[in-house]
C-alpha cells in the first residue's frame, strides 16, 4: 500500500509541474498575444468608403514653420493692401471698400441685426446715429475709425489667412498688439473676412 501512495504521490507531483508548467505557458501565450495584437502597423491607413484605395490626410497647417522670406512677403503685401484700403477710406469709396470684404463678412455687416446693435451702441446713441444700410455702417463707423491704420505684424491662421496688428504704447508704457483685421489671399487678391 505504500508503494501506491508513493506512486500517487510521484504521479501527482509530475501531475501538478506539468500543469504549472503548461498554465506558465499559456499565460505567457496569452500575454504575448494581447501585446502584439495591440500593436499597430504605422504604415496602415484606414481606407476611404467606397474608394478602396487608402487616403492621406493632409498636413496640418504649422505656423511656426513658415519661412522669414515667406513672412515677409506676406506682411508687405498686407502692408500694402491695408494703404490703398486707408486710400479708399479716406476718399469715402464705399464701393471700393465693399469690394476690398469677403461677401459673407459684408452680408454680416449688412445684417439688420448688426447694424441694430451697433446702432445701440453708447457713442451711436450719444450722436444719435442710427444705421439703416451698409453704406451707413461705412459712414459713420468705418470712416471715423479706420482711415489711418498700420500694420506693424501679421500672424498666419492658415497659409492664405493672416491676422493684421498694429502695436501701440499705453500710458503705462506696455506694448499692445491691436487685431486690425483677418484677411484671406483669394488668387493674388487680399480680402477682409472679419
Amino acid at each position: 500500500m505504500e508503494n501506491i501512495d508513493k506512486n500517487a504521490e510521484i504521479l501527482y507531483s509530475s501531475f501538478m509541474g506539468n500543469f504549472r508548467m503548461l498554465s506558465s505557458l499559456l499565460l505567457i501565450s496569452i500575454l504575448a498575444f494581447t501585446a502584439f495584437s495591440c500593436v499597430s502597423n504605422p504604415e496602415t491607413r484606414p481606407e476611404t468608403a467606397g474608394s478602396g484605395s487608402t487616403s492621406t490626410q493632409p498636413e496640418a497647417f504649422d505656423p511656426r514653420r513658415v519661412s522669414q522670406a515667406h513672412y515677409n512677403t506676406t506682411r508687405e503685401e498686407v502692408q500694402q493692401f491695408i494703404e490703398n484700403l486707408n486710400r479708399i477710406i479716406r476718399s469715402r469709396n464705399f464701393e471700393a471698400w465693399r469690394d476690398s470684404l469677403a461677401p459673407e463678412y459684408f452680408a454680416e455687416i449688412s445684417s439688420p441685426e448688426n447694424l441694430r446693435n451697433i446702432s445701440n451702441q453708447p457713442a451711436m446713441r450719444t450722436r444719435r446715429i442710427v444705421l439703416r444700410t451698409a453704406e451707413d455702417y461705412f459712414q459713420y463707423v468705418v470712416v471715423p475709425s479706420r482711415a489711418d491704420l498700420r500694420v506693424d505684424d501679421i500672424e498666419f491662421v492658415t497659409s492664405n489667412r493672416v491676422k493684421a496688428f498694429t502695436i501701440t504704447t499705453n500710458r503705462a508704457g506696455e506694448e499692445l498688439r491691436l487685431r486690425l483685421y483677418d484677411l484671406e489671399k483669394i488668387g493674388n487678391t487680399w480680402t477682409i473676412i472679419n
